[in-house]
């Protein structure tokens, strides 16, 4: 057994064997039929996802077997690579439900802008490790947000919102590496103002803020240059929300206005737009302590929520395991998010460690976002479940991100 073999961090693997292996359970008892048949069953959903599950072991294989030195080396050539297959969809990719995000290859589809996510992550980690990158000049800073915003504009262009939402969980391990925590608190503060204004009205908001800047104004009138700065952030903050119903209807499509109007309250649709969220809600709610049991949930076997077996995976999880089954699936999650980040901070190279962060990002959005979509909290916006939706682009991607970093952990020495 070879030394980097041993380093192999073997508690991230158990937890990902776990995920995966709980996942298929699940995805099994949503998809099943009247009459199951063989778990290889390929004309069942069960059955493609037990083939996905095995082809990943391969692929875990293959990434492992790989020296750890390529992917940074050729991380530049992989994230142009991955750029280009993005592009390519608008010439031959699939379009379905109105978006053109995927590769069809004899009816496997592919969706790039998962693997887009293992190239991005390379691509940073590649360029903030080098000798004389400093996050915290601002010229650096803005070849990094072009590394994250190229993958962005072409899967709006797709479009696919939900996909490109993710790509800003990036900007945790720029943060981590010296970039201000403005850049943060702002992303935030045009979040909030852009949902309060949807809710109360650009009128109120800007009202609100010419208040705040009054107040301002007698705390700084004797420091222009801070009253000043405040000053212009008030003008930008009343721009933008003015902007706000322009965005909100004129960029963003039907769907997704119907969707922002039930989670905010303007609108309730338990038939229509909001039926799958609310169909959701009443399947985990029914799960009580401990769950209706494996394959017994009368909301799952009725088929009452849509694509269960995809986004609204956890709904099978608390309908049939209760609150027992869910917590463990947030453990899980956290335990993993945290031995993740345990194992970044030990990194002796930049490359490693902002992959690592890279990492950590991307699977703690997709778990905050999908686990919000399902419980109402946030809009339904397609972003699956890490490890337990169905899906081959998915699983693949998320296998493949998660194994270079184990074996850059585990050769993290050599690589310093």
């Amino acid at each position: 057994m070879s030394k980097s073999t041993v380093n192999f961090d073997w508690i991230t693997i158990l937890i990902y064997i776990l995920m995966v292996l709980f996942g298929w359970v699940n995805i099994y008892s949503a998809s099943l039929g009247d009459n199951p048949s063989s778990i290889f069953e390929f004309s069942q959903v069960y059955g493609k996802q037990a083939v996905w599950v095995l082809f990943s072991f391969l692929l875990i294989i293959i990434t492992l077997a790989i020296e750890s030195r390529f992917y940074q080396r050729f991380s530049s050539v992989i994230y142009a690579i991955a750029l280009l297959s993005l592009a390519g969809l608008f010439v031959f990719g699939k379009t379905i439900a109105g978006q053109t995000a995927w590769y069809d290859f004899g009816g496997i589809r592919i969706q790039p802008a998962e693997f887009v996510k293992v190239a991005t992550a390379l691509a940073l980690a590649k360029y903030a490790s080098g000798i004389h990158i400093n996050l915290k000049l601002f010229n650096h800073q803005l070849i990094a947000f072009l590394i994250i915003a190229l993958p962005i504009l072409l899967i709006l262009m797709q479009p696919d919102p939900g996909s490109a939402m993710i790509y800003f969980a990036f900007i945790f391990p720029l943060y981590r590496e010296g970039l201000h925590i403005g850049y943060i608190l702002l992303g935030i503060f045009a979040a909030l103002l852009f949902v309060t204004t949807l809710v109360f009205g650009a009128t109120y908001i800007s009202i609100a803020v010419g208040i705040i800047c009054f107040i301002l104004f007698i705390k700084y009138r004797r420091k222009r240059l801070a009253f000043l700065k405040y000053l212009t952030l008030a003008v930008v903050a009343i721009g933008f929300s003015l902007s706000v119903s322009y965005v909100f209807e004129n960029v963003l499509k039907q769907h997704h206005r119907d969707r922002f109007n039930i989670v905010l309250g303007q609108e309730v649709d338990s038939k229509g737009i909001g039926y799958n969220t609310n169909q959701s809600e009443i399947a985990i709610g029914s799960g009580g302590w401990f769950g209706k049991g494996w394959t017994e949930g009368t909301q799952t076997k009725g088929q009452f929520v849509p694509e269960q077996h995809t986004d609204y995976i956890f709904s099978t999880v608390g309908e049939e395991w209760g609150f027992f089954g869910t917590s463990l699936v947030v453990i899980l999650f956290i335990l993993l998010l945290l031995r993740l980040l345990y194992l970044s901070e030990r990194q002796k190279s930049t490359f490693n460690r902002v992959y690592g962060y890279s990492l950590v990002g991307v699977i703690f959005l997709h778990f905050m976002i999908n686990i919000g979509m399902v419980i109402g909290i946030f809009p339904t916006v397609g972003i699956p479940l890490p490890f337990f939706s169905y899906g081959g682009s998915g699983l693949w991607s998320f296998t493949l991100m998660l194994f270079i970093f184990i074996k850059l952990d585990a050769e993290r020495m050599s690589n310093w």
